[in-house]
């Protein structure tokens, strides 16, 4: 079995844990800012574990 190739794109969007679990930023936090309150701005800001439902894809893209 070759070994598998990592997707670069995917590599630059998720980082991996050292305790395994893969991390992803949110989305809307590039623009149209000033009608978002600060609150809702600090928790885009902050990183997330992938969700159950998408793990299987992710970690194939990484090659995991």
């Amino acid at each position: 079995m070759p070994k598998l190739k990592t997707n670069k794109a995917a590599a630059k969007r998720f980082k991996v844990t050292g305790s395994g679990k893969i991390m992803r930023q949110k989305a809307y936090k590039s623009h149209i800012l000033t009608k978002k309150t600060a609150d809702r701005k600090r928790r885009l800001g902050k990183p997330v574990v992938v969700d159950k439902t998408n793990l299987k894809t992710v970690k194939k893209l990484l090659g995991r």
